[in-house]
């Protein structure tokens, strides 16, 4: 059955060039031109992945994003489309609860990669059924609950796939391009410190209140979780 894909774009030119890409791909896609017509089909539909643009007119896809979250599609792909691309709005865009993000003018193989990624990604989540652990900090792959000394940590769903990353990897050095190509699926190739920013988000809330550090900057090479 074909992947249902709603776009939420307020450019009629680029929904247009996006919607026949996806349709010609082989999807079946929505589109809506504002945040508000977006969220009353995402209702009404089996969406499998969102494409969403940051600028709508009304509410914009920052808000866009939250208000998918908080109405209950944890897990529904969301890639954010935009013409801002300095860390801050990367960020801004993962913080909302977007997973991908994409920079304006961008070309359709690149948009249909990440899509692709991101539906097949969503295919095997169900398979994972196991808990990832190291010293007192464990992952549950299955329910999405990180707990250390059996406290649990609240974490959005980037910082928990980042999490989820190095646990699978502890006890090795992970550059950031091995981050940003296994974390978000495709290099973000833009020169950003996306992956410093989401490091030092994870660490203030798995490290910062526990004597034992297990997030380390391995200098010149990039990241490891052990336990020092």
């Amino acid at each position: 059955m074909a992947k249902k894909i709603l776009v939420i774009e307020d450019e009629p030119n680029v929904a247009a060039f996006i919607s026949q890409g996806l349709k010609e791909s082989g999807y079946t896609v929505f589109v809506a031109y504002d945040g508000v017509a977006g969220l009353e089909l995402l209702k009404q539909k089996e969406i499998d992945l969102v494409v969403l643009d940051i600028i709508l007119p009304g509410i914009d896809g920052l808000e866009v994003a939250k208000t998918i979250r908080q109405i209950g599609y944890e897990s529904l792909p969301i890639i954010m489309l935009t013409a801002l691309g300095t860390t801050e709005n990367v960020v801004k865009g993962l913080d909302s609860g977007a997973d991908d993000y994409l920079i304006k003018p961008f070309k359709f193989k690149e948009l249909l990669a990440r899509i692709r990624a991101r539906t097949r990604k969503k295919n095997v989540i169900g398979n994972s059924n196991h808990i990832l652990t190291i010293d007192d900090l464990d992952l549950d792959m299955d329910a999405k609950i990180v707990k250390r000394a059996d406290i649990e940590i609240k974490l959005t769903s980037t910082e928990f796939r980042l999490l989820e990353y190095l646990l699978k990897n502890r006890n090795r050095v992970l550059s950031r391009v091995d981050i940003l190509e296994n974390v978000w699926d495709i290099n973000f190739n833009m020169g950003t410190n996306v992956v410093d920013v989401y490091v030092n988000y994870l660490r203030n809330k798995i490290d910062k209140k526990f004597e034992v550090k297990l997030i380390h900057t391995v200098i010149g090479m990039g990241y490891i979780l052990k336990v020092q």
